[in-house]
């Protein structure tokens, strides 16, 4: 037990030294941390109500009591990008959830027992990527929005519906790389001989093979994370997304469209809050993808 103790403390001290020396990966990691930190911290800090209309103080620029200055409401910008970020984050991890659920479990029927399920599989996963997503997306959204509302409310019906929709258009990729990976590796000789032993397929798919492809799957669900982020956001800039007094960033860019020349703070702060978070996920995708890759050499 110690030995095998030793070795994983060894394998993950390796890995983190491949991924230290990706200088980006670990600048994403910092700026992906802080934004993790200020979303769930900062409004215990930052204590100015988000939903608080003030027609007074409407339009204004960045100021010392409104850092990032007020919307066209009199809200607060800061306030509201720190209370949208959970939302969009949230998002972007429960459709990453979904999509890497969907994909390996597809990539790994599909690459275990081959044949004519795999063809079936494979056609299906090419129907889907053949289709067009924005236009699919608008039409799923406008077509279920209100019945979700009905069932579950304002906000997690259009939280539901947008986590399903999007991770159940996003998951074809993974099922791909999945199963490539399950097509090399259960030719390999540990999986022949438990297969040789009795081990039931489940047994094989779950046990011996899954761990061996956690890689790509990894890498994949880092990367669906930004992906998830940006197709939020454009659904809510295209005004189907959440509803005007949940204050998600993408909502935010749809609400501060005609003020791009007078009040340009209002489309800036929450741009780069996307920009600055989808680009950091992206840059430890690329740095855990680097980090993994066993023919890494220390």
């Amino acid at each position: 037990m110690n030995n095998d103790v030793l070795k994983t403390r060894s394998v993950l001290l390796d890995i983190w030294v491949r991924f230290r020396r990706d200088k980006m990966a670990v600048i994403g990691s910092c700026v992906l941390l802080l934004i993790i930190v200020s979303i769930v911290l900062g409004p215990m800090i930052y204590t100015t109500p988000a939903d608080r209309i003030d027609f007074g103080n409407s339009v204004l620029p960045p100021s010392w009591n409104h850092p990032f200055g007020t919307n066209d409401l009199g809200q607060d910008q800061l306030a509201r990008i720190l209370r949208g970020g959970r939302i969009s984050l949230a998002v972007g991890l429960a459709a990453m959830l979904v999509a890497i659920a969907l994909g390996t479990a597809v990539g790994a029927i599909a690459g275990f027992y081959g044949g004519i399920l795999d063809s079936v599989l494979m056609r299906f996963t090419d129907l889907f990527l053949a289709l067009p997503q924005l236009p699919i997306l608008l039409l799923v959204i406008y077509l279920f929005r209100e019945p979700m509302r009905a069932i579950a409310g304002s906000e997690a019906g259009i939280f539901i519906l947008i986590v399903l929709v999007v991770g159940g258009l996003n998951w074809m990729s993974v099922a791909r790389l999945v199963r490539a990976s399950f097509l090399s590796t259960r030719e390999m000789d540990f999986v022949i001989a438990a297969k040789a032993i009795g081990a039931k397929p489940h047994r094989l798919i779950l046990v011996h093979i899954l761990p061996n492809v956690l890689t790509p799957i990894i890498v994949a669900a880092t990367l669906s994370v930004g992906t998830a982020i940006i197709t939020e956001s454009t659904l809510s800039f295209l005004g189907l997304g959440f509803p005007p007094d949940i204050p998600t960033w993408g909502r935010m860019l749809y609400d501060a469209q005609n003020y791009i020349e007078t009040a340009p703070h209002m489309v800036i702060f929450p741009g780069a809050a996307i920009f600055l978070t989808v680009i950091s996920i992206n840059y430890i995708g690329d740095g855990l993808r680097d980090a993994l890759d066993p023919k890494s050499q220390l």
